[in-house]
């Protein structure tokens, strides 16, 4: 069925070559994302403990507080969206189970399931610790085993190469592709040549980069990744950091000149937000409903 969210980033990754998906950490970013052109978008963990919660990447948010995020973003947008789901949310075959559950409720489209301990840390830091190949794979089996939409993504993230290297990380991704994930995210990769190990080991299997800024990873371009055998290319988190340090410069400078004037060359202008967000459709549906006027001037 054409409005499984499953299905349309399964079509979104077989049209594209590559597919590059943004992280939205919020209904608003979601919406800037389609309207720009973006066919499929996601939303990170880190995302939501960093901006929904002011908390870092540690895996101290819940499946509960993902869930909001995610029915916030998918009433707004209907792009595909690919869902963080940290280690499962619960060390239990039903705990993975409920998140997977959960997620579909929401309207998300796929997640990633990692191999990391519960106690995960950032992909791109030291001391990451990963489970057996064992208890990963049966991660995988329960998440497969829960969905109820067949077309609903399951991705296995492995952070094995840091600890183990490339080798254990592609033996390990071969069990998890057997154990029925569907698309693979190797995660901290450092060169062009480990993405084409990857790809030539796990032919036919959708392969994520995760081009995140100022991690392991270089900021390669989309052109070398799909030569290299990548159909995914994520950006999970550039908006929000783009948005921060612009946030913060704001708050800097009216603190300091005691005004804005300054920098409001560089913010969003009242009637673009209101283009974006269709704000007149929603006055004119008041016009309607109370016969009210409506004053389209700028206030």
């Amino acid at each position: 069925m054409i409005s499984s969210p499953g299905l349309l980033l399964r079509q979104a990754v077989l049209n594209s070559k590559p597919l590059q998906i943004v992280g939205t950490i919020n209904a608003y970013s979601a919406i800037l994302a389609e309207k720009t052109g973006y066919k499929a978008i996601y939303l990170s963990g880190g995302g939501v403990a960093a901006a929904s919660f002011g908390l870092p990447d540690l895996g101290i948010t819940t499946l509960n507080d993902v869930v909001e995020d995610i029915r916030r973003i998918t009433r707004v947008t209907k792009l595909p969206i690919l869902v963080d789901a940290d280690t499962g949310f619960g060390n239990s075959a039903f705990n993975i189970a409920r998140t997977i559950q959960e997620f579909e409720l929401a309207g998300a489209a796929g997640c990633h399931i990692e191999d990391q301990v519960s106690a995960k840390r950032c992909g791109h830091r030291p001391g990451k610790q990963i489970v057996s190949l064992e208890e990963m794979v049966d991660r995988i089996k329960a998440a497969v085993a829960a969905r109820k939409d067949p077309n609903f993504v399951i991705m296995a993230r492995t952070d094995a190469l840091a600890n183990e290297g490339i080798d254990s990380a592609i033996k390990r991704s071969k069990a998890y592709i057997e154990a029925g994930a569907d698309m693979l995210f190797p995660e901290a990769l450092t060169e062009l040549s480990q993405y084409e190990l990857f790809s030539k080991n796990l032919p036919n299997i959708p392969i994520l980069a995760n081009i995140t800024e100022f991690g392991k990873t270089p900021l390669f371009k989309t052109e070398e990744l799909h030569k290299a055998g990548v159909s995914i290319v994520l950006y999970p988190l550039s908006g929000f950091r783009a948005a921060s340090a612009a946030t913060l410069n704001v708050y800097k400078t009216i603190l300091n000149e005691g005004t804005q004037e300054s920098v409001v060359s560089t913010m969003q202008p009242r009637m673009e937000l209101y283009q974006y967000l269709d704000y007149f459709k929603y006055e004119n549906e008041l016009d309607k409903l109370f016969g009210t006027q409506n004053n389209k001037d700028e206030k």
